[in-house]
Order: structure tokens, then sequence, then C-alpha cells
């Protein structure tokens, strides 16, 4: 089996922000040589997620407005006790999750015509990274 592994680094000018990593992702299952196999996307981190959907404006508010309402910024979370404002982060970062994995065939990543691959940043401004790791033959 082959496998390939990748740390992207990013630094938000945003405290929240969609960064779009489908091309960034498909040049490292090229660059892999893998034929049949799997691509894992994963956020390294506790606030921030990765999200597969479709890349379309209205439905990305339509995400952060739902994401607030289930976890509004700003309330007194208990985790803002220990000195931190980000406990709504940490709640979003849950709902979306942090990591997608996603099939690879004849070379490529197998995903749906609108199908786009995200990092999700929730409590951004600071260096963060996303591990790819491809593995396949």
């Amino acid at each position: 089996m082959k496998t390939l592994t990748e740390y992207l680094w990013f630094e938000t000018k945003e405290r929240r922000e969609l960064v779009r990593l489908t091309d960034t992702v498909a040049g490292l299952v090229r660059k892999s040589g893998i034929q049949e196999g799997m691509v894992l996307v994963s956020a390294m981190h506790i606030t921030a997620g990765v999200f597969v959907n479709d890349d379309e404006s209205g439905l990305h508010e339509d995400i952060w407005e739902w994401l607030q309402k289930l976890a509004p910024h700003g309330p007194d979370y208990r985790h803002h006790r220990t000195g931190e404002d980000n406990g709504d982060a940490h709640l979003k970062s849950l709902l979306i999750h942090h990591q997608v994995i996603i099939p690879v065939t004849a070379a490529k990543m197998d995903l749906g015509p609108w199908q786009q691959v995200f990092y999700a940043e929730f409590d951004g401004q600071r260096r963060k990274r996303v591990i790819v790791k491809v593995m396949g033959e």
C-alpha cells in the first residue's frame, strides 16, 4: 500500500472563515500516485472542522446561520470561565465534525457532481493545520 501525508497550514484573516480545499486535496491524490483507495482530510484543531458540500454562497450563509443558532457566539459558556472566549467554536466543530474520508477511484477523488471539500474555521486569526493522508494502491 502507498501512503502520502501532507500538512496544510492556515492563518485565516477572520475569526470565522471557509477555505475550499478540493483542488489542493486533488493535487495531493495525484502526487500520491494511488489509483484506488481513500483520502482522509482532518482538521488538527478543536475549533475547526472539515466537511463536504456544495460550493454555493447562499448555502454557506445558511450553514453559518444554522451553526450560530445552535451554538451562538457570545453566551457565557462554562468554557469561558477558563479565560477563553471560544466556547461556541468548540461546539460548532462538534456539529461540523473534524474530518472526512473521500474515496479515490481511478486516481481521482470520487466526489458527487456538486461536492467540494472545505475547511471551516470557527476561531481563526492564528496558525492552524489540516492533515491530508492518502492511502491506497
